[in-house]
């Protein structure tokens, strides 16, 4: 497996991870009354969302390095756009 691949593949499962989170959060901010965790939250969401969007920008330079249609670069450019997608959707939900 080449280097790139490597890398490739640590960052699908962190955005995994990070839009498991991500769900999560909303999951837990629609439950809550608590003002202090829903505001711990938010920060947490927004952390989150500036990681992947850092991820989303190193997946653009790695697919525009890599010639083939399809590859792991380019699985993790749409993994991060969808997960971009479905948070900017549900940023809505914070000022409810």
């Amino acid at each position: 497996m080449k280097d790139s691949q490597s890398i490739t593949n640590n960052l699908l499962m962190e955005v995994d991870t990070l839009s498991n989170r991500l769900r999560n959060i909303k999951e837990s901010f629609k439950a809550t009354h608590n003002k202090a965790l829903k505001q711990r939250l938010f920060s947490e969401n927004k952390t989150i969302f500036k990681r992947v969007n850092e991820i989303s920008k190193i997946a653009e330079l790695l697919n525009k390095k890599n010639k083939n249609t399809i590859n792991f670069s380019n699985l993790l450019v749409e993994t991060t756009k969808r997960t971009l997608n479905e948070n900017k959707f549900e940023n809505n939900l914070f000022f409810l």
